[in-house]
């Protein structure tokens, strides 16, 4: 497909907080996780460099703690040791499974990861460790959405891969309206005008002043992680609006 990347050699895995639970349930699921580390490991065995930004809704979601009156700050920050949490969990998965990985904090936990350091954060990758990157951004009022952007774009990897439970965008809730299709390929223009929501605003407006795409897929159909970095035709492509050269 014009403008979609055609050799992933470096990808930043979104992954929500609630990816970690069973369906209707909070925590951390032991057996959800391995599940994600070994399709983790598939790719890096391909010799793709990894990245991951997860959340941690799945056990505290600070915007919703603010609406019930707790400090906005404050909220966000218990927000960001919920994905240290997940972080660990994740980095137990993988190395369980015999995949190198570092697990690194925008805020400072150094008993049990190392601080975020981008330089830091490159040699690992180079080196073929998988970096887990906890904490968002470090700042209050921002997303883990929004941490992804960023990361991505100062790691320079070829693609945000946003890992979700539905097979890509649809033109409606696919769930709603049966005549609903789902995109394939959209400019990041284009996913404005329509709406489509791929990422929170603040995120999505980072991607595309840096021209960084972003694939929107299922992460818990088995092998798609691997079928997104060889350039199969799965879930959706948002992409930057100049053409190929």
């Amino acid at each position: 497909m014009p403008g979609v990347p055609q050799r992933l050699g470096r990808v930043l895995l979104k992954i929500s907080g609630e990816s970690l639970a069973l369906p209707g349930q909070h925590g951390v699921d032991p057996r959800v996780v391995a599940g994600i580390a070994e399709q983790i490991g598939r790719v890096c065995r391909l010799g793709v460099q990894v990245a991951v930004v997860v959340g941690g809704g799945n056990l505290i979601r600070g915007a919703s703690f603010a609406e019930m009156g707790t400090n906005r700050a404050t909220a966000d920050h218990m927000g960001m040791l919920a994905t240290a949490i997940n972080a660990l969990a994740l980095q137990d998965a993988l190395e369980r499974q015999g995949v190198e990985t570092r697990a690194l904090s925008a805020i400072a936990i150094h008993e049990v990861m190392e601080p975020y350091i981008r330089r830091r954060a490159l040699r690992h990758l180079e080196r073929g460790r998988v970096v887990i990157l906890a904490a968002g951004t470090g700042n209050p009022y921002f997303t883990t959405d929004t941490a992804a952007a960023l990361r991505a774009t100062e790691l320079q990897v070829d693609a945000v891969l946003k890992a979700t439970k539905v097979d890509g965008v649809y033109t409606a809730d696919p769930h709603v309206d049966p005549t609903a299709e789902r995109i394939e390929l959209a400019t990041f223009s284009e996913a404005l005008e329509r709406d489509l929501r791929v990422m929170d605003r603040t995120a999505f407006t980072l991607c595309m002043e840096n021209d960084m795409p972003i694939m929107v897929f299922d992460m818990f159909r088995p092998g798609n992680m691997e079928r997104a970095v060889k350039g199969e035709p799965i879930g959706t492509w948002v992409v930057g609006d100049r053409p190929p050269s």
